[in-house]
């Protein structure tokens, strides 16, 4: 893109914790203008926004369900009214672990109900207008449990691999229509998110860097993925995990 060319748009969900706020911040600094999603917390994302627009950046807040198919269309539709959206980075999941024999259907439902079906309901409708301009990026955050496995996580593993089968049959589908479709697998990575489960001595033991990722580490390579130099890169699983596999 060039200096006065109108910036691509891109919508990051879940953008305004840690994860996607890094990654709102890498795409800004790419060029994107950048759509900072948030579930609830708009208050979140806007300062997500503030903080892009301080670095001089481009970005807007917007907020609603991924899991609900029909509020995520009617948000969609407004926010594609502004122009086309370039760009999408599911990176939406929440964790609600415990061992299988002891979870209920309701943790198993509602931790797929965000990465899975989150993903259908923000992506399928943005194919079609990103496949008019002849141009897309579609980057979706899955985990190393993933690839993996880990105990306390069969909700979130599973629904995070059927990401990387979903990305790669849509990989196939749009390919020739310029747009892109890969998956970022993070391992351990600074934040809450990890909390007192990965402490440092169990990181040094699991992970062989011996330290945790950053968010930044990640967002770098998402990126990359969503710029015109990564376009030939599509079906992919990346992991960012410090070698663990």
């Amino acid at each position: 893109m060039s200096a006065t060319a109108v910036p691509r748009r891109a919508l990051v969900t879940g953008g305004s914790g840690e994860l996607g706020g890094a990654i709102c911040h890498a795409l800004a600094a790419g060029g994107y203008h950048v759509i900072v999603h948030a579930n609830q917390s708009l208050p979140r994302a806007e300062a997500v926004v503030a903080a892009i627009r301080a670095a001089g950046g481009n970005a807007q807040a917007t907020a609603f369900d991924v899991t609900d198919a029909e509020v995520a269309h009617a948000a969609l539709d407004g926010l594609l009214s502004g122009g086309p959206i370039h760009a999408v980075i599911n990176n939406a999941g929440i964790h609600d672990d415990g061992p299988m024999a002891g979870m209920s259907a309701e943790q198993w439902h509602r931790v797929i109900d965000v990465s899975l079906h989150g993903f259908f309901n923000v992506t399928q409708p943005l194919l079609l207008p990103m496949a008019r301009v002849r141009f897309g990026r579609i980057v979706s955050v899955s985990s190393v449990a993933a690839q993996l496995g880990n105990r306390g996580q069969t909700n979130y593993a599973a629904a995070k691999a059927a990401l990387h089968g979903a990305s790669k049959s849509l990989a196939r589908e749009m390919a020739s229509r310029g747009i892109t479709v890969n998956v970022v697998a993070p391992g351990v990575i600074t934040g809450r998110m990890i909390g007192e489960d990965f402490p440092p001595e169990r990181i040094r033991e699991i992970v062989p860097a011996q330290r945790a990722g950053t968010p930044e580490e990640v967002a770098a390579l998402v990126a990359f993925l969503c710029s015109e130099a990564a376009g030939y890169i599509n079906g992919q699983v990346i992991g960012v995990n410090g070698g663990m596999g």
